[in-house]
């Protein structure tokens, strides 16, 4: 391996603990609660959940899901594929478009840069943040590096039955009361 290819490495892992980092100031920002209070947090693998409907990507399914997950007593943050947008209107979209289309604010949005996998942004924020990771991908190949996706509520699965979206989500307020 050439020095600029292992640069470019160590770069793109810079870049991406960097953005992850961002996104996790982002969502506890966006929370309203002091900094000091543990959070629970859920991120949504987007470009699974927008396809829990049918084979037609949704964006309705990824909003119903993260207010689901709101409800609940989460602060609800999303990251999509880059080509989420072509699967979904036929062009890019942009953290603001999506966010627009979700009802959200554009920080509970991230769109992973073009040419770069969602996989490793999803499970590094969901570890460095603590967060649940709300997905049907069970990331068999990832298992060997992210061991924490063995322990049972770590990723939680869900669907779409009978027109409503489902969640195997813990409603955190009941548990706080």
């Amino acid at each position: 391996m050439s020095d600029g290819m292992l640069l470019g490495l160590f770069a793109g892992g810079l870049l991406a603990i960097l953005l992850l980092l961002d996104l996790r100031r982002r969502l506890r920002a966006r929370s309203g609660r002091a900094p000091k209070q543990t959070l629970p947090l859920a991120v949504l693998d987007g470009s699974n959940v927008m396809h829990w409907g049918g084979d037609k990507p949704d964006l309705a399914t990824v909003a119903a899901v993260m207010r689901l997950a709101e409800a609940r007593g989460y602060v609800v943050g999303v990251i999509f594929d880059a080509n989420a947008g072509y699967l979904l209107v036929g062009r890019y979209l942009h953290e603001a478009a999506l966010a627009r289309a979700l009802g959200v604010k554009t920080d509970a949005v991230f769109v992973v840069p073009k040419g770069r996998q969602a996989d490793p942004y999803l499970l590094d924020h969901a570890r460095a943040t603590g967060a649940i990771l709300v997905s049907n991908d069970r990331f068999r190949d990832l298992i060997a590096d992210y061991p924490e996706l063995a322990v049972p509520g770590r990723r939680v699965p869900g669907g779409v039955s009978e027109g409503k979206v489902w969640v195997n989500l813990p409603d955190v307020r009941k548990l706080a009361a």
